[in-house]
């Protein structure tokens, strides 16, 4: 099988800026992206760097962007993403500066890893009226798969909010912070100083849930749904008074009373303790008013409203 193979090669000492270089290939059909990059180094390319350890889809080592998606090279196949794509294309993460060729500097990664102190902080006189802090299977199912993150990077170079916002904590360190929050070891009083740190500006609110990291997660950790779920926690123990938190709160409160979004009314609720976020955001009501695209502001509940109504009740809302 002969290919033409795109990698994005930068070298510090040299380049101005990274670029792509083209090699064309005789190879067997069974090889992965990281069987590729390791025979191009060495049998042609000797100075390409890379980074790879288990080769087993463990360690998250080979976390790159093939063909313009994150993946491991360990998993991935030449054959099939050839097939797939008539080309392969192979870059280093996004979101994270450049070292040299495919290789990333992770300080960032784990700098905000370490920002939502990444180990439990148990309640001692809770585990000792359970007996040990024994660790359920019910807890185990509550956690949703989050321990399963091996720390790859691939969500937070596919993180649209970092991208824009270089301060945005991350999908990954989110996602490890519910881990926690979520642990039924962890004491009441370490968990609402969780939920505290995760509320404020670059937290929990700025997922725009583009649900990239759930697509190129490789451990279906579904980064963006541990967000959502500590967007709940936050809320549940009464922390939800920002502009985030009451986007959910209004967007609830307007549907149960009147059937459907209102999209005059939900700014209004959302920004109306914050004067410089609601005049920003003037401009494009007005915008919206213009071109015939806002609803007046109060109108009357939707035919069947009871029927809606009746869901939210049995949901436990009033």
């Amino acid at each position: 099988m002969r290919i033409r193979l795109s990698i994005k090669r930068y070298r510090p000492e040299t380049d101005p800026a990274p670029d792509f270089k083209d090699y064309y290939l005789e190879i067997r059909t069974d090889l992965t992206v990281l069987e590729l990059l390791i025979q191009l180094k060495e049998e042609e390319e000797g100075s390409l760097a890379f980074r790879y350890s288990c080769r087993s889809a463990i360690c998250g080592s080979c976390a790159m962007r093939i063909n313009g998606t994150e993946k491991l090279a360990c998993q991935t196949s030449v054959r099939e993403e050839y097939e797939r794509s008539e080309a392969l294309k192979v870059e280093p993460l996004a979101n994270v500066p450049v070292i040299k060729d495919l290789v990333v500097d992770m300080k960032p990664f784990w700098t905000k890893i370490g920002e939502i102190t990444p180990w439990l902080h148990p309640d001692r006189d809770a585990e000792a009226a359970r007996g040990r802090g024994t660790f359920t299977q019910e807890a185990y199912h509550a956690l949703h798969n989050v321990d399963a993150c091996i720390l790859c990077g691939a969500c937070v170079s596919s993180c649209n909010s970092l991208e824009v916002s270089p301060g945005f904590i991350g999908p990954a360190a989110l996602a490890k912070a519910y881990r926690f929050v979520a642990d039924p070891r962890e004491s009441e009083n370490e968990k609402n100083v969780r939920l505290d740190q995760l509320i404020g500006p670059a937290g929990i609110w700025d997922c725009v849930r583009c649900n990239f990291c759930v697509e190129v997660c490789p451990k279906d950790v579904k980064p963006m749904e541990a967000i959502v779920r500590l967007r709940r926690e936050a809320i549940k123990s009464g922390k939800g008074d920002s502009p985030g938190g009451r986007h959910i709160t209004a967007f609830v409160e307007i549907v149960r009373k009147e059937g459907r979004l209102n999209e005059a009314q939900q700014p209004i609720k959302m920004l109306w303790k914050s004067p410089s976020l609601f005049f920003q955001a003037m401009p494009v009501g007005l915008k919206m008013s213009l071109h015939g695209k806002l609803p007046a502001i109060w109108h009357w509940p939707i035919r069947g409203i009871h029927y809606i109504r009746g869901i939210f009740k049995s949901r436990g809302y009033s």
